[in-house]
Formats: structure tokens, C-alpha cells, sequence
């Protein structure tokens, strides 16, 4: 996979606050990849939309049998931006594989807000993210 967000700096404790998801085990999941959460308390790769669990803390090996992967819930980690622009201080959601965007209106009811750009974005630019901190 390509664009994972990279950690710059965890927060909480004891590490990020990261937290136990189901995972399929037929998936391969990059160490932070952008992950969704479905019913029950499963994560899955993001999509163009859905609801924001955290980011993978761990690498998950595709068919290994492992069907459980760490999440982490809280930090700031750099985040690829979509082809949107959103200015320090506004929400990102997420916005296909590992990808952010500024917020639309409604996008919070859908779950999947991510947390709150700390730079102002060029179209596909890295730029540094609040998680679960705001949101």
C-alpha cells in the first residue's frame, strides 16, 4: 500500500491509546494504514468513506491466522491529503485508501471524521494531523 500515516507523535497512555479490533484474516493491513470500523468491533482498510477507527499499529500479514490487529485512537500522525485543501484548524475525514480531506458538511454524522489538520494543505500534501484529540 502507498500514503500510510506516519506517527510523529503518540499521545495518551501508554502509548496512543491503542485498542484491540477484529480483523479478517484473509487481509493484508500495513502499519498505518487508515482503518474503518464495522459491526462488531471490526477493523477493515478505509474505503472513499466510512467510519474512522484509528490507525493499524501493527503490521497484519494476509492469511497468517491472525484475526486481531492494535489500533491507535490518539496522536498526531502526518496524513496524505486527497485532492482537497483543508486549512489548519478545520476536521479531515477520510477519503479513500490512507487518504484525508477537508470535512463536507454532513460528513460528521457519517463517523468518519478523522481529527483536526494542524497545516494547511496543497492537494496531495503530507501534513501533519490531529487524532482523536478533537474529534
Amino acid at each position: 500500500m502507498a500514503d500510510e500515516a506516519v506517527i510523529i507523535e503518540l499521545l495518551g497512555y501508554p502509548k496512543g491509546e491503542p485498542i484491540r479490533f477484529t480483523c479478517a484474516d484473509g487481509t493484508g493491513i500495513a502499519k498505518g494504514a487508515v482503518l474503518a470500523i464495522s459491526d462488531p468491533r471490526t477493523a477493515a482498510l478505509s474505503g472513499d468513506e466510512g467510519s474512522f477507527a484509528g490507525i493499524a499499529a501493527e503490521e497484519k500479514t494476509a492469511n497468517d491466522g491472525v484475526t486481531n490487529i492494535g489500533v491507535w485512537t490518539k496522536g498526531i500522525f502526518d496524513m496524505t491529503t486527497d485532492t482537497s485543501t483543508p486549512a489548519a484548524g478545520t476536521y479531515v475525514v477520510t477519503d479513500g485508501a490512507n487518504k484525508v480531506k477537508a470535512e463536507d458538511a454532513g460528513d460528521e454524522l457519517l463517523g468518519d471524521r478523522v481529527g483536526k489538520a494542524l497545516e494547511t494543505a496543497a492537494s496531495g500534501e503530507v501534513i501533519a494531523v490531529a487524532v482523536g484529540v478533537y474529534a
